[in-house]
């Protein structure tokens, strides 16, 4: 129990300590953001493309029938779609 306490104890000045040090410099990335651009790195599975797009499931099942060029990896004969280079390729063909 001392042990829990003591990695709370921990985790809370973690978190204090990093939110004073950028207290004064509003531009600054929060944590969340942070979290989230680690989350770039990520494959995403081919059934789930639609929900990192922000469409419909159907939607995204027509879009990857119709650009079979879509960045890609083929594991185990699964296919995943790196999530940072899925966006980048829809920002591209939108403008």
């Amino acid at each position: 129990m001392d042990v829990l306490l003591a990695l709370g104890i921990a985790a809370a000045g973690y978190f204090i300590g990093d939110g004073l040090k950028n207290f004064k410099n509003p531009s600054a990335p929060d944590f969340l953001s942070k979290l989230d651009d680690e989350d770039d790195h990520q494959l995403v599975k081919q059934k789930d493309v639609h929900y990192v797009l922000g469409v419909s499931k159907e939607d995204g099942q027509q879009l990857l029938r119709d650009h079979p060029e879509i960045p890609h990896v083929t594991i185990n004969q699964n296919v995943y779609y790196p999530k940072d280079q899925l966006k980048a390729w829809v920002r591209k063909i939108g403008s």
